[in-house]
């Protein structure tokens, strides 16, 4: 017996996320480029530096925060160091690691550049929905990361960082 087809509720709500989270995602990347010069890819590894203590991660916290693979965070990291906005430092604790650094431009940047994704973030989303959908969106989420999680070593990684465990 093979899985169940979904039911017409269900493929609904399935097309819609999917639609609504490529077009969303393709929106504010638009957004935070044209207003900052950024993109996304920029903002998030920016965002997660800036959060952490002093500013730095090593290579393998910032892959878990960004949930990228290895390659792709390092060839971005390259382009970013070009640029100014990260340097990269030996690990003093581990030879074979790396750890990045928000540079003062870096800093500079990603301040600058989040009122604009608050504000686009809030025009695209939060101000069309309702308190309790807000609400709604949260709980699916978690419902949805815990599951995944439970499969995937890296979510697990992800989630423990995320409860700051």
């Amino acid at each position: 017996m093979g899985t169940l087809p979904l039911s017409p509720r269900e493929a609904r709500a399935w097309d819609g996320y999917r639609r609504m989270q490529g077009l969303l995602a393709s929106q504010l990347n638009r957004q935070l480029m044209a207003d900052t010069g950024l993109s996304d890819a920029d903002y998030a590894i920016l965002s997660a530096l800036l959060a952490a203590p002093g500013h730095r991660l090593r290579g393998l916290a910032l892959r878990c925060e960004v949930q990228w693979e290895k390659s792709r965070l390092s060839h971005h990291l390259g382009r970013m160091q070009t640029r100014g906005l990260v340097v990269r430092e030996e690990c003093v604790e581990d030879s074979r690691g790396a750890v990045f650094q928000l540079t003062d431009a870096g800093r500079e940047a990603v301040e600058a550049a989040t009122d604009d994704r608050v504000a686009a973030v809030r025009t695209y989303l939060v101000d069309l929905l309702t308190p309790a959908q807000l609400d709604a969106l949260a709980s699916i989420s978690d419902a949805v990361l815990a599951r995944l999680a439970k499969d995937d070593a890296h979510l697990r990684a992800v989630a423990e960082l995320a409860r700051g465990a």
